[in-house]
């Protein structure tokens, strides 16, 4: 089976950790380790700032919140 390729935003980051990144633009704070896969990372917090790839679409989660 052929993967389609992954696109991307490079997104500038003032945060220093995936979980905001994720729930700023993936909508899904949970989804940080796809991030963190495209980015060669294992460890959700860096240091700021830097430009991160983010995997496109954007999500529509519920930010990684429960009962929402």
């Amino acid at each position: 089976m052929i993967q389609a390729p992954v696109t991307y935003l490079l997104v500038p980051v003032t945060v220093g950790n995936l979980f905001a990144v994720a729930a700023q633009y993936m909508n899904d704070a949970t989804r940080w380790n796809e991030i963190a896969a495209l980015n060669n990372m294992t460890d959700p917090w860096f240091a700021a700032p830097m430009t991160l790839k983010v995997p496109t679409p954007i999500g529509t989660g519920n930010g990684g919140i429960l009962g929402l």
